[in-house]
């Protein structure tokens, strides 16, 4: 069922918050209206039992690093970067990268997920492939490390905005990734910066995520990262800033002056021990705060229900007030702030004219009853496995738990006969 077709009877969460009862009628990539009434005809979703809400959106991910999802755990961030992951991602080729990233688009379709941020190393146009073939909509961007060929990769994130910017209908946009401050020193993020400018391109790039980070940087540079980084331009045509754990007043205003989003990833910053990002804090100064996942090898899932949950719980524990962070602010951040947070309009929202992208809860399980409150269930109360319906720009990718675009058989397939080499397991 593609391009003109209603959801009929559905208890939705509406641009305002609210949930109400009524019909979504989706015309071409949009919503075309929204009401009540009586609706006939073939093309028609019944949304008895179900919750609408906008796609899921993971600000901020490493799709492919599923291929390294239980490889090593429980270690600090450098050790478990510097001895066990860059290692075997040395190793990956551009098979290991494509079906990394499909096993990525299955996990995250099937848990509600329609966009996502990516942050990775070569051969992302593989990534692109699995972006347009299963219908989902990726932000893409090289991952920059200058200390070997810096030049040649952010020449090869130069070719891949040029070759898939607005590519798949549109569903393609492409940043800009220098990796971190202690991988990409200055002179190299002002190249960056420069190219970026040139094209038009927006900055994905990891920020303040651990204490050891900062340390050095003030060691390095006698500054504090965000105060280094904005000295050399880089934010000055969009940035989606990830993690963002630890920051002074200072580094906020710079945030506020920049117009820079943040990228909150709750549950990876847990496993990884790096600290409470101050959330409350950003969303009262008006902060777009968006959540991601990050890579599977750090969280370990890409399941984003799961960082709503966290992210309203952790500002609840950080703060001490169980006020902070509402379950639909939660879910707003990851729908609304998050299209605003990738660089996406018109998404995000269930409202006329915004795109079609809509995923369909099933509200018929154990732990969705009783029905008081659909927002406060949704966030507290269910699991991912309660997606039902995925929509995007108007096509469906699953239905009745049935995905629509990849085989899911093949991919578990291809995807762990490339992982088991990589690892020699």
């Amino acid at each position: 069922m593609t391009d003109n077709f209603v959801i009929t009877n559905v208890q939705m969460l509406t641009a305002g918050g609210e949930v109400k009862t009524g019909n979504i009628h989706v015309n071409g990539d949009k919503i075309s209206a929204i009401g009540v009434g009586e609706v006939t005809g073939e093309n028609v979703i019944d949304g008895r039992g179900k919750f609408a809400t906008p796609g899921l959106i993971n600000a901020h991910t490493h799709a492919s690093m599923t291929l390294l999802r239980s490889y090593s755990d429980d270690k600090a961030l450098m050790d478990w970067l510097e001895k066990d992951i860059w290692p075997i991602e040395a190793k990956m080729t551009r098979k290991d990268i494509y079906w990394g990233a499909a096993l990525a688009a299955v996990e995250m379709i099937r848990g509600g997920t329609t966009a996502f941020a990516d942050m990775y190393g070569p051969c992302m146009d593989e990534v692109a492939k699995v972006v347009d073939e299963s219908g989902m909509r990726g932000s893409l961007s090289r991952g920059l490390i200058s200390f070997v060929n810096g030049d040649e990769k952010l020449a090869e994130n130069v070719e891949l905005y040029k070759n898939y910017h607005g590519a798949a209908d549109g569903r393609i946009t492409v940043m800009f990734a220098p990796h971190a401050i202690y991988t990409c020193p200055p002179e190299y993020l002002k190249k960056v910066a420069a190219q970026a400018g040139k094209l038009g391109a927006e900055i994905h790039m990891h920020m303040n995520e651990t204490q050891t980070e900062i340390n050095d940087s003030i060691k390095n540079y006698g500054k504090r990262p965000f105060e280094v980084v904005a000295e050399t331009g880089l934010f000055d045509t969009g940035t989606l800033a990830a993690h963002c754990v630890w920051l002074s007043d200072s580094e906020i205003e710079i945030i506020k002056a920049k117009k820079i989003r943040v990228a909150h990833n709750p549950g990876s910053n847990m496993k990884l021990a790096s600290g409470i990002a101050p959330v409350s804090k950003l969303l009262a100064e008006g902060v777009t705060v968006a959540l991601g996942t990050d890579g599977t090898s750090s969280n370990n899932n890409l399941d984003m229900l799961e960082e709503i949950r966290l992210a309203t719980l952790l500002a609840k524990v950080a703060t001490l007030n169980p006020l902070t962070v509402p379950a639909a602010q939660a879910v707003q951040m990851a729908t609304e702030f998050g299209a605003k947070a990738i660089g996406l309009e018109n998404v995000g929202r269930l409202e006329i004219g915004c795109k079609a992208d809509i995923v369909l809860w099933d509200m018929n399980g154990a732990d969705w009853q009783p029905n008081y409150n659909p927002i406060s269930l949704l966030v507290y109360s269910a699991n991912s496995s309660a997606a039902d319906t995925v929509i995007v720009d108007g096509k469906i990718l699953m239905q009745g738990r049935e995905l629509k675009t990849l085989d899911e058989e093949k991919i578990i397939a291809e995807f762990n006969a490339c992982a088991n080499r990589l690892t020699n397991q």
